[in-house]
């Protein structure tokens, strides 16, 4: 997959792409459905997302700073767009530039000057343009102006709930992966690569791979049963483990991370790339009145999950 920074000065294998256009925080089914709308048309298919994301954007320029509300990282979107067969995702520097372009100057400038946009595919909800005054509906005229056509893809229920990310954020936060996943059509991951910790799951018996959570949503802190890949490095290969996300409230209030301890795995990982799929909540965070009471609840926390992993 072929990543662009730039709407200027492209080659010729950047441009003329039929584009699915969003943030794509999540790329939950709603967005699957639509890239589905841009994909087969007999050009390239593209991902035209920001960076920063625009939330992020005007926060900063108003002097605010938000929670940390996204679902994956710039670095985790782009490895599931290729795994959906993207040829080319452009993530566009969202700046004052981009951020004050009226909404036709960003269908002639962006789309059909500097992409060669063939196709544009957009959610029903989507807004673009200073001031959000552009829908899809707008974009469709503009469209027809400068030579692109569009797709208005329409919202996603499922189970009755609109798939969104504001909706995956709720089930994460409270608990609930699972309906998380049914939104996203795959496990909610949080990756990255393998941090060195204080070593105490060590000396408990309990090595783990510690990861950092900065910038990212928060699930709902706890432990959890998981699925951990890893992606780089000897130990590649899939497995499963038993994570605690959270602040380690037994050792002081620390900076919340994510620490997973790997069923039947004996190896290095410091510096890997890995990624932790969030199968099942087991109970929240708890402070201990003893480390072997600790270890106990974690030999018990590790059954349940191999329990709940194995069906």
């Amino acid at each position: 997959m072929k990543r662009v920074t730039s709407w200027t000065s492209l080659d010729a294998a950047a441009r003329g792409a039929s584009v699915a256009m969003g943030n794509f925080d999540g790329i939950h089914l709603g967005h699957q459905s639509v890239i589905d709308q841009a994909r087969g048309r007999g050009a390239p298919l593209g991902v035209i997302t920001f960076e920063p994301h625009p939330r992020e954007f005007f926060a900063a320029r108003a002097g605010k700073t938000l929670p940390p509300f996204r679902l994956m990282s710039p670095e985790s979107r782009a490895n599931r767009l290729a795994k959906l067969g993207i040829d080319v995702l452009y993530e566009l520097p969202f700046n004052e530039t981009l951020a004050d372009m009226t909404a036709e100057a960003f269908a002639r400038e962006v789309l059909a000057e500097g992409l060669g946009v063939t196709h544009v595919a957009v959610g029903g909800d989507f807004r673009f343009g200073k001031g959000r005054e552009g829908d899809a509906a707008m974009l469709v005229e503009l469209g027809r102006t400068y030579g692109f056509e569009v797709t208005i893809a329409p919202l996603l229920h499922v189970e009755g709930v609109e798939a969104s990310s504001t909706a995956i954020r709720a089930a994460l936060a409270e608990g609930r992966p699972e309906d998380a996943a049914k939104m996203l059509g795959h496990l909610h991951r949080i990756d990255g690569a393998v941090l060195h910790g204080d070593k105490r799951g060590r000396d408990l018996g309990y090595p783990t791979a510690n990861m950092s959570v900065a910038g990212l949503h928060l699930p709902k802190l706890g432990v959890y049963a998981v699925k951990f890949d890893v992606l780089t490095g000897p130990h590649q290969g899939n497995y499963l483990g038993a994570a605690s996300l959270g602040v380690r409230p037994m050792f002081g209030e620390n900076t919340p991370n994510l620490e997973t301890f790997i069923f039947d795995f004996k190896g290095d990982l410091y510096g890997e790339h890995v990624s932790v799929a969030l199968v099942e909540y087991l109970r929240p965070e708890m402070k201990f009145d003893s480390l072997a009471a600790l270890v106990a609840q974690m030999d018990a926390d590790c059954a349940k999950a191999r329990e709940i992993l194995a069906e």
